[in-house]
């Protein structure tokens, strides 16, 4: 349940059009509902400006089912990560309405409105095509929370020509996602061509000194270039949920 559900059903109550019954049925599960094996946040979209997501990875499917069912019964859109393609075609079969993205492994229950996309700009770029799994997820979950994303795939330090005529589009975006394995170099050469924050996410693409991610986390954590953020490994969702607040409190101040 979030702010925009809670004016409409106090709204039916005023005018008389909702019984104060129905009200209170609604409301009686805030702030969260007991599943026995989860405590669902209901209330987390009134405190933070976000709603519930649901990280799949070592949830048995029927949990996610559940989880799924519940949240989504008070008229929200739910976001599901880390759901792998055999779960998720379980969930598919029951929620037929449902959306997956097998790339980000990421599902949602209802159609991103395209009015929804106008809050604010965020821009997710890779160093390469192996950091799109991780790239996707940022995407995704930022359209989820709202928010308008571009995107500038494989523009890595390898082959920086194919970086420096993207200025326009860095520049045009209120927060910038960059998401690089190997050494992470790609943060730090963004970071110090614009004034825009910047996200950094390491991702676990490389060879083996690379330390599945270690390496690019380390090197993002000790770049010389200011106004650089760093999520954890592979955390798309992460830095699109860092991406948001940012925007949120960019527009919102603009107001």
């Amino acid at each position: 349940m979030n702010e925009e559900s809670i004016r409409e059903l106090l709204a039916g109550v005023q005018s008389g059009v909702t019984p104060v019954e129905e009200a209170l049925s609604a409301l009686k599960k805030l702030p969260y509902e007991d599943l026995g094996f989860a405590r669902l946040d209901h209330h987390r979209a009134l405190r933070t400006g976000q709603g519930e997501v649901v990280f799949c990875q070592g949830k048995q499917t029927e949990q996610i089912l559940a989880i799924l069912e519940h949240l989504g019964a008070h008229g929200v859109n739910v976001l599901a990560t880390r759901l792998l393609p055999e779960k998720a075609e379980t969930v598919l079969a029951r929620l037929p309405r449902a959306q997956y993205d097998s790339l980000a492994h990421c599902l949602w229950l209802r159609p991103f409105p395209e009015s929804a996309r106008s809050s604010g700009r965020i821009l997710v770029m890779t160093a390469g095509t192996a950091d799109l799994p991780v790239a996707q997820e940022a995407v995704i979950t930022a359209r989820f929370m709202g928010h308008g994303v571009q995107t500038l795939f494989d523009v890595g330090v390898a082959g920086l020509h194919r970086l420096l005529d993207q200025q326009k589009l860095m520049e045009s975006s209120d927060v910038i996602i960059v998401v690089a394995g190997m050494e992470g170099a790609l943060a730090s050469v963004v970071a110090g061509l614009v004034a825009q924050p910047v996200i950094a996410v390491p991702t676990s693409v490389g060879y083996g000194a690379h330390f599945q991610g270690l390496a690019a986390l380390l090197s993002m954590l000790n770049s010389c270039a200011s106004g650089i953020g760093v999520v954890n490994i592979d955390n798309g969702f992460g830095a699109a949920s860092l991406a948001s607040a940012i925007v949120r409190r960019i527009h919102g101040a603009q107001r």
